[in-house]
C-alpha cells in the first residue's frame, strides 16, 4: 500500500516553475537568463526541489514575452544559446533533478516562417495550417470570439482578403490543429526537445488547441462583471475545449510514451469534471492536466474543502492529482490571501495528495509589486489599462540579496524590484529560523521524506467556516493536517477518534515538538502537522 518505489517523480517530486525573465541576469543585461538559472541551482537544491519548469526560452518576437514563437527549435539571444541549455540540462540531470520546458502549439507568432508563409497567398501549401475565414457580408468578422487580450479574436489581412483567427494577440494567430501536417510539425518540435533529453513539457492553453468546425458564435456569459477582462463576456463555448482536442492530447502522450518516464502537463482552465476529461481515455492523455481550483477559489476554508473532495471523487481510476498556488499568469499568494495566509496556503499546497507546483518566490513570501503604467510590458495590462489586468506585478525578479536590484541583476531591471526586496530576500531568510523560505524548506524536507505525505491517501476530517482538516497515511504512518484560513482563533474536537500525537511542522515554530491529545486550539492564522500515535 502507497509503497514509494510504485510512483514515478513527478508524482512523488515538487515542480518549481522559473520565469526565466526574471530568475537572474547573468550577463547585466537587465534580464534573467539560462546562465543565471544555472548560477542559482545550489539554492534550489537546497531548497529541496528536484523539477524545474522553465517558461518559454525559444526565438520570439516576444509580443508576449516568449510565448510567441517564431522558432521553436531556436533559443532566444536574451537567454543564450543553445550551447548554454544543454549545459544547463547536463548539470540539472547530474544533480539527480528535472528539467521540463513549456510548449507552445495553439498559436506560433506572426513572424513564424509557417505564418509568413501562409499569409503570402490564399494557395500557398501552408495557408491551411491557420485558421482563415471570410469576412460576413457587411466585412465584420466571421463570428464572435474574443482575443483574451481584449477586442475581437480575428485579425483582417488585407493581401489575401480574408480574416485570422487568434485567441491572444493578433501577433499570435491560432494553428489550425485539424491539418495533420500542423500534427506532424508540433510532433516533430516535441522530439527534437525529447531527443536533447529534457523530461517533459507544461503544455500551453491545451484546452484551446481545437475550435469548432462550424465557427459558431460562443453565447453571452450571464455571470459577466465589467471588473473582468472582457473575454469573459461571452462563454467560450465553441472556441475552446473541444471533444477533438482529446485525440491531439492523446497523439502528443503517444510520443512522450517513445521515451523512458517522461511527463506532460496540460495548462487547463475549466471546472474539474471537465479538467479531469484530459487524463484521457484510459490515463492516455496528459500526465498531470493543472488543476488551478486553488488559483481561483475564494479563500473559504468550506468551499475548498469540498472542491478537494469533489476533485478527489472525479478523478479517473489510477490517475493522480495536482495541485498549484501561484503562476506567472495569477496573483501571487501571499497577495491574494495576505502575507499571513500564506504560511497556511503552503502547507495546504504541500500536504494535499498530488503533484504540487511552486512559482519562485512565493518561497520568500513575494508579494505582487506595483507597476506604474509607463513601466508595463505586459499585453494585457496595455490593452486593458483601466481593469488593473497586468500580469507584470507577479513577474518581477526574484530577490536574492540587498544589493542592488536584489542581487537579481547589476543593471535596472526589465521590471522593478519591491520595495522591500532588503528585508524579503534569500540571503536575509537564510539565516532566520522564523523566516517563511525556512518554513518552505522544512515543509519541502518533511514532505519529500515521508511517503504519506507525498504519496499517501487523502482522508478529509472537517471543514467549516474556519478550518481545513484532513488526514494523509501510508503504510500505517499517519499524519494529521490541521489549517485556520481565517485571522481568528478556531477550535476543533474530533467527532470520530481522538487525536493524540505530536506536533511535526507549526506555522508557528514554538508549537514544534508540542504533544497534543483532545480538544486543540489555533490562533489566527495558524497551521500544524501532527504525526499521530
Amino acid at each position: 500500500m502507497n509503497n514509494t518505489n510504485n510512483y514515478l517523480w513527478w508524482q512523488k517530486n515538487i515542480i518549481y516553475q522559473i520565469y526565466p525573465r526574471s530568475f537572474q541576469d547573468s550577463n547585466g543585461d537587465g534580464v534573467g537568463d539560462l546562465r543565471g538559472i544555472r548560477q542559482r541551482l545550489d539554492y534550489l537544491e537546497w531548497l529541496g526541489v528536484e523539477v524545474i519548469w522553465i517558461s518559454p526560452i525559444f526565438q520570439s518576437p516576444m509580443a508576449d514575452f516568449g510565448y510567441d514563437i517564431s522558432d521553436y527549435r531556436g533559443i532566444h539571444p536574451l537567454f543564450g544559446s543553445m550551447d548554454d541549455f544543454e549545459e544547463l540540462l547536463s548539470e540539472v540531470h547530474q544533480r539527480g533533478m528535472k528539467l521540463l520546458l513549456d510548449l507552445v502549439p495553439n498559436h506560433t507568432s506572426d513572424q513564424h516562417p509557417w505564418f509568413l508563409e501562409a499569409k503570402s497567398s490564399r494557395d500557398n501549401p501552408k495557408r491551411d495550417w491557420y485558421i482563415w475565414h471570410d469576412a460576413r457580408e457587411d466585412g465584420s468578422p466571421p463570428n464572435n470570439w474574443l482575443s483574451v487580450f481584449g477586442g475581437s479574436g480575428w485579425e483582417w489581412d488585407t493581401t489575401t482578403q480574408q480574416y485570422y483567427y487568434h485567441a491572444f494577440l493578433k501577433e499570435q494567430p491560432d494553428l489550425n490543429w485539424r491539418n495533420p501536417d500542423v500534427q506532424q510539425a508540433m510532433l516533430d518540435v516535441m522530439r527534437f526537445w525529447l531527443d536533447k533529453g529534457v523530461d517533459g513539457f507544461r503544455v500551453d492553453v491545451m484546452w484551446h488547441m481545437i475550435k469548432d468546425q462550424q465557427f459558431r458564435d460562443n453565447p453571452q456569459n450571464p455571470d459577466y462583471d465589467p471588473r473582468e477582462i472582457t473575454f469573459r463576456q461571452l462563454v467560450p463555448t465553441y472556441s475552446t475545449d473541444q471533444p477533438e482536442v482529446h485525440d491531439i492530447v492523446r497523439m502528443m502522450r503517444q510520443l512522450t510514451d517513445q521515451y523512458s518516464e517522461r511527463v506532460i502537463i496540460g495548462e487547463i482552465y475549466l471546472p474539474v469534471q471537465r479538467l479531469v476529461i484530459y487524463y484521457g481515455q484510459d490515463n492516455q492523455g496528459a500526465h498531470l492536466p493543472f488543476n488551478f481550483q486553488l488559483l481561483t477559489l475564494p479563500w473559504d476554508p468550506e468551499r475548498i474543502a469540498a472542491t478537494i473532495d469533489e476533485y478527489e471523487g472525479v478523478l479517473p481510476a489510477n490517475s493522480w492529482p495536482n495541485w498549484v498556488l501561484s503562476n506567472h499568469d495569477k496573483i501571487r499568494i501571499a497577495s491574494r490571501v495576505g502575507i499571513e495566509q500564506a504560511k497556511v496556503a503552503a502547507m495546504l499546497l504541500l500536504t494535499l495528495r498530488g503533484t504540487p507546483t511552486l512559482y519562485y518566490g512565493d518561497e520568500l513570501g513575494m508579494r505582487d509589486v506595483p507597476i506604474p503604467q509607463e513601466e508595463v510590458h505586459d499585453p494585457q495590462g496595455l490593452n486593458m489599462p483601466d481593469l488593473n489586468a497586468s500580469r507584470d506585478p507577479a513577474r518581477t525578479p526574484m530577490q536574492w540579496d540587498h544589493s542592488p536590484y536584489a542581487g537579481f541583476s547589476e543593471v535596472r531591471p526589465w521590471l522593478r524590484v519591491a520595495h522591500n526586496y532588503q528585508r524579503v530576500n534569500v540571503l536575509h531568510q537564510r539565516d532566520d529560523p522564523f523566516s517563511m523560505l525556512n518554513y518552505y524548506r522544512k515543509l519541502i524536507q518533511l514532505r519529500q521524506k515521508e511517503p504519506a505525505l507525498h504519496v499517501g491517501n487523502y482522508i478529509p476530517v472537517h471543514a467549516n467556516h474556519q478550518i481545513i482538516s484532513y488526514i494523509r497515511q501510508s503504510e500505517g504512518v499517519r499524519f494529521f493536517i490541521l489549517l485556520n484560513l481565517t485571522h481568528r482563533p478556531c477550535y476543533f474536537k474530533s467527532e470520530h477518534e481522538e487525536i493524540r500525537g505530536k506536533v511535526v511542522l507549526a506555522t508557528e515554530i514554538e508549537r514544534e515538538g508540542t504533544y497534543l491529545t483532545g480538544s486543540i486550539e489555533l490562533g489566527g492564522d495558524e497551521g500544524i502537522i501532527v504525526k499521530l500515535d
